[in-house]
């Protein structure tokens, strides 16, 4: 791996772990979407749609080919075997590209490798063990509400829904290495010299 740093970028939703990849990437990071490559992998052509069709029924493809991601939330939602049967599809291809990313980065000669994953407290050990330090993005609650609601237009109570079936703030705090934060009173200038600084001190 030489001298690049790889890390693992996490925040709760709402609390602009996106804004902060993209300040890294001006700073000549290298990013890996670890969200979008999921998203990818369900997409119309994605490599996991002929495992899952097989596997859950040809019903849960949409018409224009992609995943029909509301049944299959519906499927999952309540059903622990068959959310760990659809991560059993795609978490092998999420990684499998995440590598090649990675391979690429390192060969143009990156030094800061920034793999961007949503859930990588709640993932455990699999993403951990893949990164050699972990920034949070941390936010109060009340500010993470109040982002979502704005952003998607969904009422609160489904958003609040979303933020408990997720890492509580104490728990990313935990496993974090490094800390941003980017809630109430944060305009994007003081987020933005917060993200120059964390990049200097990687060499870029």
């Amino acid at each position: 791996m030489g001298a690049a740093t790889l890390l693992g970028l996490t925040g709760g939703i709402g609390s602009g772990k996106s804004t902060v990849a993209q300040m890294l990437a001006v700073q000549g990071a290298a990013i890996i979407d670890a969200d979008a490559i999921s998203r990818a992998t369900t997409a119309a052509g994605g490599a996991a749609l002929p495992t899952i069709a097989q596997q859950f029924g040809a019903h849960l493809i949409a018409p224009d080919g992609a995943l029909d991601r509301t049944a299959m939330r519906a499927l999952v939602f309540d059903d622990a075997d068959a959310r760990q049967r659809l991560e059993a599809i795609i978490h092998p291809l999420v990684t499998q590209e995440t590598d090649r990313q990675a391979r690429l980065a390192l060969d143009a000669g990156r030094r800061l490798l920034v793999f961007d994953v949503p859930l990588l407290v709640e993932s455990g050990a699999r993403w951990r063990a893949k990164v050699d330090r972990v920034l949070v993005i941390d936010c109060d609650s009340a500010t993470q509400i109040d982002r979502v609601m704005a952003r998607n237009a969904l009422p609160r109570d489904q958003v609040e829904q979303i933020v408990a079936a997720q890492a509580s703030r104490a728990q990313r705090l935990a496993a974090a290495d490094l800390v941003i934060f980017n809630g109430a009173g944060v305009t994007q200038d003081a987020l933005r010299a917060q993200a120059a600084r964390l990049a200097q001190t990687f060499g870029l």
